[in-house]
């Protein structure tokens, strides 16, 4: 009897009203108005006979003009979601959503509860809205990208027209690496708008797509399956707390407009790459600009060779860099032919030395927009270079410029550990470390990529990643790709690491059976032209320009642009303003000692040199 309708609904209405009581007189005008005022008061009576029979005598507090029931009568999730509302626990909030507000309630002979209940759903749908929002921004925010687009989808199904839902959705879209799914989901939602509203997509999130379309798309997969090749681009495990941090550092440079600086440790391969890379799309699709260069061995004694790294790559198109002084753009051009080519009024100015040159081209850059700049293995930065980046972050007051600094932790330059004992002191910012993962991550990694196998079978598969890959992220990934492709872990065997050696001193014979046997596996599942430009980019040595690597490869125009795009996207080269080079140097020794023969070798480079 609890469940008939009109029972149900004043059961409700009392549990959500102010101090849960109201007038008899309220109550029944609300439920019983189309009734006589002696049948009216009768029905109210009967019903709260039903709710005491149900609750318990003690459950309501009345007398001849108000009803209320006792506080511990009814438990309502709306009550724990404005707790969790209230402190900003927006995950936990979420968590209690299940739909709109009393969804399938209806009485439809009471039209002022009705109008009641049309107002309390659109208040709570919002409030979900919002909620599910917030925390789907949270799991993003960490890394968890399947995490925030399920929260975000469920905002989605409360209210398709909402512009706040769909824009977390087309976030989460973006940088799982879905870029094109992003802009078909805006297209949907546009249509849907104008059929429904007759209005148009608010202006941020049209920005916000138009950041999305600037991005590079996903490209033409290769020859393997697509569920094979997105093992490569896993979503983030067991680096959420890290890139959280290092995401609520950068919100604050941007509010604050404020130098801020971000240094991260870690030996080779545990992921501090794809963890400037998770930061830098998070960055994009707020509207700021990332400028990378990444050190290398040549570079250690070559003189600038990183501030130059820069110049010819994001810094020349950053925005806002014309109103830098010409002087500054003279030193560059000095240097840089394309500097010169695109401001050759600087040809007749007295150059600046080239440390101010790149503090005033920063400068402008940041001024336009929030900047990152990010310096990627910076212990084989030269050290005029180095020395020119740390000084921004003295130099740069008042701007949203946040500088990343990645290094190995043995080889850490004096500079950085300067910068690191500033920290929260006169300086803002925040250093991370990375660790090997633990079993827990590897699982999570191993669950990702075999969905279908059951906890016995991923607690098998990560006992053995664990053991041969030693928690190396990297080599976890290479080892599941090979799995995913076909390779029978439990026939292979090996082990690793070597004592006391770190990734870059350990050689390819080092590495166990199964893993050196996944890179050869995911090598030839690549596309033809791609496995001729990592070939080539393994025998020329990187970085080395899409150029280079497609003369040596013989790869011209669009087949070289799609190779380079499919590498990318799987992560086997990664790019800076100097060229393409591998991702982890003992998958380079790898590709060059099992993939290449000598013969290839030597004309792979004379094509290189033009004089094949």
């Amino acid at each position: 009897e609890l469940l008939w309708r009109k029972n149900l609904a004043l059961l409700t209405y009392l549990a959500l009203s102010p101090r849960q009581g109201r007038s008899r007189e309220h109550l029944t005008a609300l439920l019983w108005g189309e009734k006589p005022e002696s049948a009216a008061r009768h029905s109210l009576n009967e019903a709260l006979r039903i709710i005491r029979r149900s609750a318990g005598d003690q459950a309501l507090d009345s007398d001849a003009t108000s009803v209320r029931l006792r506080a511990d009568t009814v438990r309502l999730d709306a009550t724990a979601f404005a707790a969790h509302e209230h402190a900003g626990e927006w995950e936990a909030a979420a968590a209690l959503v299940r739909g709109l507000l009393l969804e399938g309630l209806a009485v439809p002979d009471s039209s002022a509860f009705e109008d009641w209940l049309t107002a309390e759903r659109g208040q709570w749908q919002r409030r979900s809205i919002t909620a599910l929002g917030n925390a789907a921004e949270s799991s993003l925010a960490s890394g968890r990208t399947i995490e925030g687009r399920t929260l975000a989808e469920r905002a989605r199904a409360l209210d398709p027209t909402s512009g706040s839902a769909v824009g977390v959705h087309l976030r989460a879209l973006a940088l799982a690496g879905e870029r094109s799914a992003a802009v078909a989901e805006f297209g949907r939602y546009r249509e849907l708008l104008g059929d429904r509203l007759g209005l148009e997509p608010e202006a941020s999130l049209v920005e916000l797509v138009d950041r999305i379309r600037a991005g590079r798309p996903e490209p033409v997969e290769g020859t393997e399956p697509a569920s094979v090749a997105r093992t490569r681009r896993l979503p983030l495990v067991g680096r959420e707390a890290e890139l959280a941090a290092l995401w609520e550092s950068c919100g604050r440079c941007r509010r604050l407009r404020e130098t801020t600086v971000a240094v991260i440790l870690a030996d080779p391969g545990l992921g501090k790459t794809r963890l400037i890379e998770e930061l830098a799309a998070r960055i994009g699709l707020e509207g700021g600009a990332t400028l990378t260069v990444r050190g290398v061995e040549a570079d250690r004694h070559a003189p600038w060779s990183g501030i130059l790294g820069l110049g010819r790559g994001g810094l020349l198109e950053a925005r806002g860099i014309a109103t830098a002084p010409a002087s500054a753009h003279a030193a560059f051009a000095r240097e840089i032919a394309e500097w010169g080519d695109r401001y050759p009024g600087a040809a007749g100015v007295d150059p600046a030395p080239l440390a101010r040159a790149f503090s005033e081209l920063v400068r402008a850059a940041a001024e336009e927009r929030p900047t990152l700049l990010v310096v990627d293995d910076c212990h084989l930065l030269d050290t005029d270079s180095l020395d020119a980046v740390a000084a921004l972050s003295r130099d740069m007051p008042g701007l949203p410029l946040m500088l990343v600094l990645a290094a190995e932790p043995a080889a850490a330059p004096p500079s950085l550990d300067a910068l690191r004992t500033r920290l929260g002191r006169d300086l803002p910012g925040v250093a991370v470390a990375l660790d090997a993962l633990g079993p827990a991550a590897l699982a999570g990694m191993a669950r990702a990529v075999f969905q279908e196998y059951d906890d016995a079978a991923i607690d098998r598969l990560a006992r053995r990643l664990a053991a041969d890959s030693a928690g190396v992220p990297l080599l976890a990934v290479e080892f599941l790709h090979g799995v995913a492709s076909g390779l029978d872990w439990q026939r292979t065997s090996g082990t690793w690491p070597a004592p006391f050696h770190t990734l870059t001193e350990t050689s390819p014979g080092d590495i166990p059976d199964s893993l050196t046997a996944a890179v050869r596996i995911g090598y030839r599942k690549l596309s033809e032209p791609a496995q001729r430009a990592l070939a080539a980019t393994a025998a020329l040595g990187g970085p080395r320009t899409a150029g280079e690597i497609g003369r040596a490869a013989a790869l011209h125009d669009d087949s070289l642009r799609m190779a380079l795009d499919e590498l990318e996207w799987q992560r086997w080269l990664v790019a800076d303003g100097r060229g393409y080079g591998f991702v982890a140097g003992i998958v380079e020794r790898i590709v060059h000692r099992d993939m290449l023969t000598p013969g290839q070798l030597r004309r792979f480079r004379a094509a290189a040199d033009g004089t094949a």
